[in-house]
């Protein structure tokens, strides 16, 4: 049985008597009841998505190559549209076109995509935009590439083609390389075109990574999660046309491009706190240190005493981010965002509460001293003016150590509580 298989109520039924109707190639009719509907899951190889606002100019041409491809292949496949809350007839055109229509009220290209890779019934899904800007009858390299055994195919428009006039220079020259870019250092992805829409998965696998994005990061969730997750994942040359919309993409430059790059430094506690954190503590802390013996001269400009202020508290920040990089990578870790290493279970290991608390405490006692200690000279000058400018020096040590001694107790606590596998309630019965 081959091509398009489409799903519709038959005249003149109701309730579970209803029948569907799957058409194969077609030409082949089959009427079945409900329950036997409820099988057709296990016989489609390949579910067509297009998600779908307002596409009603493009819609009809998107399907129609759709099923020129299907049509040439010796599977049962789908058309599915997921429909985003459009008004101007798109889904009754998909409808009467034999697609079947999932309504998504939710607005956002995440929750249609995440609603139509749910409601599909194919063991492969191939996904598209619905405007036009892909070719749905050039689909043979995305499904070789699924049947010899990988979880994630993403089309590549830089080796494909992209015509004139189908991508914007700022998209093409500069935002897309260079958040691709990023993506592949963050995540050691192999994929060389993060925003490419025409990709093809496994359902099942992409299924089990949990998707969550409402927006346009939901297509950057899918490779960020699936390389995380380790799923075998490849690249395919794809074409890109101009889309045929006689209105402005939804696509806003700016604003998308950063929110992929929130997006990114949410799923990546190295790059957004480790490393601004190591380095901030190391550059102030030494020269905390050196301020701490002697001012710094740089040409005719002093840096003493009250640069001191300044390093001091940005040294306890420093520390203060790579706290939060233990937080933000054990959570990863723990939601299968990210993986354990050596590095991070060495450093882990040095967190035990007790020993925390044990280093803290005594960073909280030589605070308190110093603090002591600049108080009692104080006092001996009857809480007066205070020439010496070590006395400063000695307060922002005092100040330093209490800042991190507190810091270290409250962060360990916190991992201390992180780690505990809370148990479920008991529901059974007393």
């Amino acid at each position: 049985m081959a091509g398009t298989a489409s799903y519709e109520n038959a005249a003149g039924t109701s309730g579970y008597e209803k029948a569907v109707v799957l058409s194969c190639s077609g030409s082949v009719l089959l009427r079945m009841s409900n329950f036997q509907a409820m099988t057709i899951e296990n016989t489609v190889t390949l579910t067509i998505l297009m998600p779908c606002l307002n596409e009603a100019r493009t819609l009809s041409t998107c399907m129609a190559k759709a099923r020129s491809y299907i049509e040439c292949q010796s599977f049962c496949s789908e058309i599915v549209i997921a429909d985003n809350g459009s008004s101007d007839g798109s889904s009754e055109i998909a409808e009467s076109l034999g697609a079947r229509v999932i309504q998504v009220p939710q607005r956002g290209y995440g929750h249609a995509l995440r609603a139509g890779i749910e409601a599909a019934r194919g063991k492969f899904v191939i996904m598209g935009d619905s405007d036009a800007s892909y070719d749905f009858r050039s689909l043979e390299a995305f499904m070789e590439k699924l049947e010899a055994g990988y979880d994630l195919v993403i089309g590549n428009r830089f080796r494909g083609g992209i015509a004139d006039g189908a991508m914007p220079a700022l998209h093409r020259y500069f935002g897309n390389p260079l958040l691709t870019t990023i993506g592949r250092v963050l995540f050691k992805s192999p994929v060389n075109d993060f925003y490419c829409g025409l990709r093809g998965f496994r359902r099942e696998a992409i299924l089990r990574l949990g998707m969550t994005s409402a927006g346009m990061e939901f297509a950057l969730e899918m490779i960020v999660k699936a390389t995380i997750n380790r799923l075998r994942i490849t690249e395919v040359p794809t074409t890109l046309s101009p889309d045929g919309r006689d209105r402005s993409p939804h696509l806003r430059s700016w604003r998308d491009g950063w929110r992929s790059l929130r997006f990114y430094l949410l799923l990546s506690p190295d790059a957004l706190f480790l490393y601004p954190g190591l380095v901030l503590t190391a550059v102030s802390g030494i020269t905390s240190v050196a301020l701490i013996f002697s001012d710094l001269h740089l040409g005719s400009v002093v840096f003493a005493q009250h640069t001191l202020i300044i390093t001091a508290a940005l040294t306890i920040i420093g520390f203060q981010s790579v706290f939060f990089w233990i937080f933000a990578k054990t959570l990863a870790i723990q939601k299968r965002l990210s993986f354990p290493d050596a590095v991070f279970e060495k450093i882990r290991r040095l967190f035990k509460l007790e020993r925390c608390l044990l280093f803290a405490g005594t960073l909280i006692a030589m605070g308190v001293a110093t603090a002591v200690y600049a108080l009692l000279y104080w006092y001996n000058l009857s809480f007066g003016k205070i020439d010496s400018e070590n006395l400063i020096k000695v307060v922002c040590a005092a100040s330093f150590l209490l800042g991190v001694g507190f810091q270290l107790v409250f962060a360990s606590f916190f991992i201390y509580l992180l780690d505990q596998q809370i148990d479920p309630p008991d529901a059974s019965p007393r």
